[in-house]
């Protein structure tokens, strides 16, 4: 039964951090959403005894394509947010 109050929780959080990804103005924010929402994906995954997806998610997810995305624009000049 306390699973079942997680995986709820964590919908919440995906579906808040989801829509605040499309509605904020900034990237860097927008960016940091989307890996919160790749986050929680792999603890929802790891919940329902999947914990080879899980870690890839966690790894590829939202480990590199997050850390891509921050370097990426680190080196693009101009944008949005200057």
């Amino acid at each position: 039964m306390p699973e079942i109050f997680a995986l709820i929780l964590l919908i919440v959080i995906s579906l808040g951090a989801a829509v605040y990804a499309v509605f904020t103005k900034k990237t860097i924010t927008a960016l940091i959403a989307s890996g919160i929402i790749s986050l929680s994906a792999s603890i929802i995954y790891l919940l329902m005894a999947a914990p080879d997806v899980a870690m890839t998610e966690a790894t590829i997810g939202a480990g590199l394509t997050t850390v891509v995305f921050l370097y990426a624009m680190k080196h693009v000049k101009g944008g949005e947010d200057d």
